[in-house]
């Protein structure tokens, strides 16, 4: 079974080039469905910092392939979201200095 506990700690090592902190800390990751284990299917709704993130195919390539080396995982959709429109939090705030 594909374990989420698992799946946050490979989020946390898929950093923004941009800032240099791990998509799971920023607060991109807004649902993850690890429910499918016949499948091998793990689902992941997220957002980027902006529509227009110039980064945003590097790092959404880069989730996907990390999170395909997880055991019985066979398949990674990511579904991209900016509904709602992603705000850092007051404690990414804290570690970004602003």
């Amino acid at each position: 079974m594909i374990n989420k506990e698992n799946v946050i700690e490979v989020l946390k090592n898929c950093f923004d080039p941009e800032v240099h902190v791990d998509v799971y800390t920023m607060g991109l990751i807004y649902e993850i469905k690890t429910d499918f284990p016949a499948t091998g299917v793990l689902y992941i709704k997220m957002t980027l910092t902006t529509p227009t993130c110039p980064y945003g195919p590097q790092l959404l390539q880069e989730i996907k392939s990390k999170l395909s080396e997880i055991k019985n995982v066979k398949e990674v959709k990511l579904e991209v979201t900016f509904n709602p429109q992603w705000q850092p939090s007051k404690e990414l705030r804290a570690i970004l200095g602003v």
